[in-house]
């Protein structure tokens, strides 16, 4: 009988370690807010930029558009923002996220997402570009296996001392080796801290149909939702060499060197099957040849 009369306390004990439990992962998996690790950049009015704590929404109409930096500059990281598209026509309307050194001039280091919209019914156009020391020109893209406008997708960029790697959920959809030390003239983004950024503007001259289709504003506003506002990142203000480059930051050690067996087949399939442009195919661009890093993609 004394055994069954502590049985209730043991049950309240177990309800008490459980609860405590779930509290703690909780808590643990909890968003970063916005405010921890970004600042608005522009169009801080209260509706073009709205800001509910761990998620932002960025409303472009006639008037305006908006974005939003970082609070620090990065020398490496395995960086991350969770985005839903303007739905519907948004042709002109482009929606970023991106990695850019500072000052944002000729010698500029840079890492973008831009989303290009279009016509309704006409799939986003998804154009990364890799900027080193000032030089562009090395666009790629996509169109998504999927709607990024119905839901809310993690793009994500890999970039330590060893590679460059931008990523559309969990599959690589651009890789560039650091091969500066072996290749001469070698194009890779290593000697400066990059902010992060976010914004959606007006690119009615060139998004979409080679700015031929501009922005319908009649169909507007065209609101984006960022979330996911955490940083794995090396936080630096000066250059992006060590300690930004220690093996003992998670995202230099050895598993993120390389890209495995399957994310390059993932890659190669995206290739393949998705992507529409590939600045590295287009030899009548660069007098018949290919920049040099297209030889070892």
């Amino acid at each position: 009988m004394g055994s069954k009369a502590a049985c209730p306390w043991l049950d309240y004990l177990l309800v008490v370690v459980v609860v405590l439990l779930v509290a703690a992962a909780g808590s643990a998996a909890a968003e970063a807010a916005f405010d921890e690790n970004y600042a608005v950049q522009w169009g801080a009015d209260g509706y073009h930029l709205v800001i509910r704590g761990t998620e932002a929404n960025i409303t472009m109409d006639q008037s305006s558009g908006a974005g939003f930096r970082s609070k620090s500059m990065y020398g490496s990281g395995f960086f991350h923002m969770r985005m839903k598209l303007p739905s519907g026509y948004t042709a002109g309307v482009v929606t970023t996220f991106y990695l850019i050194s500072q000052p944002e001039d000729g010698s500029r280091d840079e890492v973008d997402f831009e989303f290009l919209g279009d016509k309704a019914g006409v799939p986003v156009t998804l154009q990364t570009n890799v900027f080193v020391n000032g030089r562009g020109d090395r666009e790629q893209r996509l169109h998504l296996w999927f709607d990024p406008a119905a839901d809310f997708h993690d793009y994500k960029i890999l970039w330590n001392p060893y590679q460059l790697v931008m990523f559309v959920d969990d599959t690589p959809i651009r890789v560039l080796r650091n091969l500066t030390a072996t290749v001469p003239g070698y194009p890779f983004p290593a000697r400066q801290t990059m902010l992060i950024r976010a914004s959606v503007w007006d690119g009615s001259g060139w998004a979409t149909d080679g700015g031929r289709t501009k922005v319908d504003w009649s169909q507007g506003p065209f609101t984006a939702g960022y979330r996911g506002f955490d940083v794995s990142g090396c936080a630096s203000n000066g250059s992006a060499t060590p300690p930004c480059g220690s093996p003992d930051l998670w995202w230099n050690g050895g598993d993120y060197r390389n890209i495995t067996a399957e994310q390059r087949a993932a890659y190669e399939d995206v290739k393949k099957n998705y992507m529409n442009y590939d600045y590295c195919a287009d030899k009548g661009r660069f007098n018949n040849t290919v920049p040099v890093e297209c030889n070892y993609a």
